[in-house]
């Protein structure tokens, strides 16, 4: 009995320390985002997995306000992390520094290999899929269906990728719950489905992407998920005048 106390108390001052730890690391935090960038999306989501408190300032990128100027002068860009009054630019620059200030929900294994892997993802995705759904969108004619070849192509190789790393038998690549490489990839699928509305034809499907379709499936179902996601229609309608914009530069 005495033993069982000693325990209890044990892990009750633990979870003091540990919220108090959090307490000490919170600090102001604020996050200038976009709603509809998918980048600004995994860093909300991160910070949610890791039930860190935060203030989000949206930002007007055709206005762009004194303080993302100021914190982001080189790029000029978001999402920008402002921790009691120090920016951190760069979304996976953020999410490494948001799982290594808050340990809770680890989002990287301690692995170092597979660490390497993730992190080679993660680049992969953000270099070749960038470009290429930026063409479907800005694009037309000839130009437009070379965007669409090489997103598939990417979106082939990313397929075969996961074929040979993803856990088996696993919704996520880091396991039973949400991780770095999850966030990067499946924050992007409503985006996937926008595409595939502006071209007239599904971009991602069970048919020829498996497993890429399964995991952004699982990852649907979570509620945090759905909070954050933006709706699908008001993103549809933001490509839509992204696009014509796009257009009307081209005549």
């Amino acid at each position: 009995m005495k033993a069982e106390l000693n325990q209890n108390k044990s892990f009750e001052t633990r979870h003091k320390e540990q919220e108090k730890d959090m307490e000490t690391v919170q600090g102001e935090l604020k996050l200038h985002g976009l709603w509809a960038s998918p980048f600004c999306t995994r860093v909300e989501l991160a910070l949610k997995l890791k039930g860190v408190q935060y203030e989000y300032i949206q930002e007007d990128l055709n206005k762009k306000s004194d303080a993302l100027l100021r914190y982001n002068p080189i790029h000029k860009m978001v999402p920008v992390l402002v921790h009691d009054g120090q920016p951190i630019v760069e979304s996976l620059v953020i999410l490494e520094y948001i799982d290594e200030t808050w340990k809770e929900h680890r989002l990287m294994p301690k692995d170092p290999h597979r660490r390497a892997r993730i992190w080679f993802w993660a680049d992969y995705f953000d270099k070749k899929f960038t470009p290429a759904c930026n063409g479907i969108i800005m694009q037309k004619g000839e130009e437009q269906e070379k965007a669409i070849k090489e997103f598939k192509e990417h979106l082939s190789t990313l397929e075969q990728g996961m074929e040979e790393e993803f856990p088996p038998g696993q919704p996520f690549f880091n396991g039973e719950t949400l991780g770095l490489l999850d966030l990067v990839v499946c924050s992007t699928c409503r985006w996937f489905t926008v595409l595939g509305e502006l071209v007239g034809t599904s971009l991602v499907n069970k048919e020829t992407t498996p497993l890429i379709f399964s995991w952004i499936q699982s990852f649907m179902e979570l509620q945090i998920v759905e909070d954050t996601l933006p709706q699908q229609e008001k993103l549809l309608a933001y490509a839509l005048g992204l696009r014509e914009k796009a257009l009307n530069s081209l005549d």
